[in-house]
């Protein structure tokens, strides 16, 4: 299984009404300096529908300026759907949406 992949399916992980941060999921594929590596396999996402990469945010809880699927009013909209709200300069509360998994 690529990198990308392992990427994939712990982004499928991510519950709705939850966010991770690029880093949270290197870490979770023992890979702790690898956020950026994460961040390029998610703007290639090869299926937005099935692996939520609009769940996953930079460690200050801001969204991607750049989100390849339509901007950060888009990934705000898709997250706002599930219950995860930012503010208006595209930050969500890491405090209360943050997805915690395997002691992360």
């Amino acid at each position: 299984m690529s990198f990308y992949d392992e990427v994939y399916e712990v982004v499928k992980r991510i519950p709705k009404g939850r966010v991770a941060t690029y880093g949270q999921i290197a870490r979770l594929l023992a890979s702790p300096r690898a956020s950026r590596a994460v961040g390029y396999a998610l703007h290639f996402n090869p299926a937005p529908g099935v692996i939520p990469c609009h769940r996953v945010v930079n460690r200050e809880g801001r969204l991607a300026p750049a989100f390849a699927f339509g901007g950060q009013e888009m990934q705000a909209q898709l997250l706002a759907a599930e219950g995860v709200f930012c503010d208006e300069d595209f930050v969500v509360d890491l405090d209360r949406y943050l997805w915690r998994e395997n002691g992360e």
